[in-house]
Order: C-alpha cells, then sequence, then structure tokens
C-alpha cells in the first residue's frame, strides 16, 4: 500500500484528461482509468509514501490552506522508460510550483514513511498519468493517439491523500 498527496483538477480540466484516457483505450492503450477500474481521478501527485501519518495530513491540512495553490499548465506529451512504461502529460514547471512542492515536503520531512524519491524536490516530475504500465509498441500507439495534444489548463480544486491501491482519499483542502 502506498499514499499520495494528489492535487485534482476542476470540473473542464478533469473532462480534458477523461477525454484523452478515452482516445487511449479506442487505440488500444489502457489509460489509468481503465488499468485502475476508475478509482482514480486525474490529478498531479506531489507526495507518494508508504504511510502519511494523521498528525503530519494535519499539519499539511494547515500549511496547505496558507498557500496560494497556482494553476497546472499540462502540455508536454511524454513517457517515463520504466519497466513497464508510463504514458504522462507533464506540468509546465515554474517557481510557483516549485514552492508549493518545496513546501509540502518541508511538512513531509521525517513524518512519512517509505517517502518515494521519485517525488522529492530535485526529482520530481510533476505530471497526470494517462496510461501506466503499458508495453512499449503501446507507447508509440498513445503517442499516436494523442499527438498534437492541447495544452490542458488545471486549477487544482481539491488536495487529497489517496490510497493508490483503493482510491479512497481523505481530502485535505477543497476550493
Amino acid at each position: 500500500m502506498a499514499q499520495a498527496l494528489q492535487f485534482c483538477f476542476d470540473d473542464a480540466a478533469d473532462a480534458a484528461v477523461r477525454g484523452l484516457w478515452r482516445r487511449l483505450d479506442k487505440a488500444g492503450v489502457p489509460s489509468l482509468a481503465t488499468r485502475t477500474h476508475g478509482r482514480h481521478r486525474p490529478h498531479v501527485t506531489f507526495a507518494l509514501a508508504g504511510v502519511i501519518p494523521p498528525r503530519t495530513r494535519e499539519d499539511l491540512r494547515g500549511d496547505l490552506r496558507l498557500l496560494s495553490i497556482p494553476n497546472l499548465w499540462l502540455s508536454t506529451l511524454a513517457a517515463f522508460p520504466a519497466s513497464e512504461p508510463v504514458l504522462v502529460l507533464a506540468a509546465v514547471v515554474d517557481t510557483e510550483l516549485l514552492a508549493v512542492h518545496s513546501a509540502v515536503h518541508d511538512v513531509l520531512a521525517k513524518k512519512v514513511k517509505q517517502p518515494s524519491a521519485y517525488y522529492l524536490p530535485g526529482s520530481w516530475v510533476p505530471h497526470c498519468t494517462l496510461a501506466q504500465g503499458i508495453e512499449p509498441a503501446q507507447v508509440t500507439a498513445g503517442f499516436a493517439a494523442l499527438y498534437p495534444v492541447e495544452p490542458i489548463r488545471a486549477r487544482v480544486t481539491e488536495i487529497a491523500v489517496v490510497d493508490t491501491h483503493t482510491g479512497t482519499a481523505e481530502v485535505l483542502v477543497t476550493g
């Protein structure tokens, strides 16, 4: 089991990502929605750990309410070359986004169990997952189905700690 700090999108951005998921499924590339049986919403993950304890969640809730959360611009179609490749729509990285990410990790530092190095400052590539655990040929098919992709402006409307296996979420902030 892992717990993720996910920043979820407004209705228009959510619908746009779901439209990309449908295009992938139609092209024979199992989207994140298909692979997780619809348990997960479109989002950008800011942190991932084995456990984000309740007290740390409260600390996050307090700090996140004080931050100005920038809009996310999802504009770069990309793939992570893992043993099971991942197709993503990467976000434009700017100082505001990095400041929020850094503030999140200031709260989480030494308070979570088994933090994922991929989401730590300096390693993090902010993205919305479109498909994961796909075959190399499906990466090519996914690019063909989605390219060129229209940039998506995503306003963050909910921040939650989500169990990555069940999709169960504890909402920390809405707005």
